[in-house]
């Protein structure tokens, strides 16, 4: 049955839902992405894979499309179903996760999967209240798998629909202190018809042609009810609160080779950052480490520090190498063979220790 569109009247004038302009945009450019749905089939009862959609809201969490498609498709490939990724291995998990960064998501993904196999065999609940009950599911994430995956008219709010608010209602109050007013404003214009693609849409509008910078507002389906373009200050919302100036913690990290080529790692505690990822044996991250290195060797600095920047700060770490025999027992860590240790196993930070390391401890 063909939909009737919905409309708003006011006074003389009959004005068209915004909605069904955005939706009507989309279901000509929706982006196409691995865990999506096309427009076409979800008019025609197709609903994406809840485990699928879930996957990628965490992987996006503070990550770029481009980034996640690739890790998205690896780890589908490796665990099908969430009962597989329940069962799979931490550390498993872990690798496969490396380079992704915010590594706590990784923990969550696996806390998550067991969850939903434990209380829900294996399925995804569809409303907003349950899946926010799920371990390291929160509002936005609740939100985004109920609309997407089940077509709950959940408000799905993230900073492309922040932006696109606050210039479609041309607000001016910066954020994160406008987020409860942006939210508010989404709330309203979420339609009870085809809320998972809405949701889809105001994203995709808001990557695509409402970008943070240059917005190409010609084209833009929201350019007539747009009032900040009416006025010409789109270019300048969203407003944000200035950031404080991110401040730099220091370290060392201790990268040791055995003469039969074994490297010495350890695995990070569960908590904190990179928890529960291979690291190398190092000091505590603050203003002045204190060299506590893992065993007794000749150690050597190398010239280049490893540098890395996480969401609050920038990390400077000091590189001791050191080549020892056989028989040394370490006092933390343990040695992996040539043939069980992988880089790419490692988080960024520490691969980055790695590279700089590698040449210097080469057993040629």
């Amino acid at each position: 049955m063909r939909q009737v569109r919905a409309h708003k009247t006011t006074g003389k004038k009959t004005l068209r839902d915004p909605s069904r302009d955005l939706l009507d945009w989309y279901d000509v450019h929706a982006r196409d992405m691995p865990w999506r749905v096309p427009p076409a089939a979800r008019t025609a009862g197709v609903l994406p894979d809840p485990y699928a959609v879930w996957m990628s809201e965490v992987m996006l969490q503070q990550t770029t499309v481009a980034a996640v498609r690739g890790y998205h498709r690896k780890f589908l490939s490796l665990w099908p179903t969430v009962k597989d990724l329940a069962a799979a291995d931490d550390a498993d998990v872990m690798a496969a996760w490396a380079g992704l960064g915010y590594y706590a998501r990784a923990r969550n993904l696996l806390k998550c999967a067991r969850a939903v196999v434990a209380d829900y065999d294996g399925v995804f609940p569809d409303t907003f209240d349950a899946l926010l009950d799920l371990p390291g599911i929160g509002p936005y994430t609740a939100a985004a798998v109920a609309a997407i995956a089940f077509d709950r008219p959940e408000t799905v709010v993230d900073g492309n629909v922040e932006r696109v608010m606050a210039r479609l209602h041309d607000i001016h109050a910066p954020l994160p202190g406008a987020k409860a007013k942006l939210t508010a404003l989404a709330k309203d214009l979420t339609p009870q018809s085809r809320p998972g693609d809405y949701a889809q849409a105001v994203m995709d509008l808001g990557a695509t042609i409402c970008t943070p910078r240059n917005p190409a507002c010609g084209i833009c389906p929201w350019r007539s009810p747009c009032k900040a373009r009416a006025v010409g200050t789109a270019p300048e919302l969203p407003r944000k609160t200035p950031k404080k100036k991110t401040p730099t913690r220091f370290g060392i990290a201790y990268v040791v080779r055995r003469s039969d080529g074994a490297w010495l790692l350890e695995t990070r505690p569960e908590s904190g950052l990179l928890g529960g990822m291979l690291g190398w044996p190092g000091s505590e991250w603050g203003e002045n480490p204190q060299h506590d290195p893992p065993l007794q060797a000749d150690w050597s600095e190398l010239a280049t520090e490893a540098r890395h920047t996480f969401t609050h700060f920038h990390l400077r770490l000091k590189i001791m190498t050191a080549t020892v025999n056989h028989r040394v027992a370490p006092a933390r860590g343990v040695f992996l063979s040539a043939t069980d240790f992988s880089p790419s196993a490692l988080p960024t930070a520490m691969r980055k220790v790695f590279d700089l390391a590698a040449a210097t401890l080469s057993l040629d």
